[in-house]
């Protein structure tokens, strides 16, 4: 008897049957990956407060920032922001040295789902090298802040470990721990504005 082969894909809540080892745009929602992220833990849940961090939280503080730190710049690099960890809607977050102990198979399943989750939104699949350096940065950044005010780590700590941001680009910001139903909300909310930024500026209006 042949063996039955191993299923790589995921049934969503649109529908949509994602092939998890070769993705393709048009498996791809916006209303699925709002939906995932608002539900997945940043910092495997281990965060002060009475509700999960969310990787949705954490995506509109990181647009944020880039936003800030690039006041002015092409819209589709916000959305290339907000969409940073977009492939986490389906395969998780994981901290840092567990990604690292894994080795390249979860890094390459990243890149296949990023590079189809951007062309599904009119981003190239491969986002221009220094504009993916800044929305790293800006990562980088969220975690600085995310470490010190919900994490647990101390000050010394988290500027050992991440970039410390100028004061001026964090006046104002501050963690939100809220129901996952309303930071899905704010995701998609988000998202559309982008959207529209976009096409605006594409039409010429």
């Amino acid at each position: 008897m042949a063996k039955r082969a191993k299923r790589a894909w995921q049934r969503m809540l649109s529908g949509r049957r994602l092939d998890l080892l070769d993705p393709t745009p048009m498996d791809i929602e916006i209303g699925d990956i709002a939906h995932g992220l608002a539900f997945v833990a940043r910092w495997n849940g281990q965060t002060h407060g009475d509700w999960a961090y969310s990787v949705a939280e954490h995506s509109l503080l990181v647009e944020e920032i880039h936003r800030r730190a690039d006041p002015g710049g092409d819209a589709r690099w916000r959305l290339a922001a907000l969409l940073h960890d977009a492939p986490e809607y389906v395969i998780g977050d994981m901290i840092s040295p567990v990604k690292a102990a894994i080795g390249a198979e979860y890094g390459e399943m990243d890149d296949r789902l990023a590079a189809a989750i951007h062309r599904r939104f009119g981003l190239p699949a491969q986002i221009p090298a220094p504009i993916k350096r800044a929305i790293k940065r800006a990562d980088r950044i969220s975690a600085w802040l995310e470490a010190i005010q919900i994490a647990g780590f101390s000050r010394a700590e988290a500027d050992r470990l991440f970039p410390v941001p100028q004061p001026d680009l964090l006046e104002g910001l501050e963690i939100r721990l809220r129901p996952p139903r309303e930071t899905r909300a704010a995701y998609l909310s988000r998202f559309h504005a982008l959207i529209a930024e976009i096409d605006s500026v594409q039409k010429g209006v």
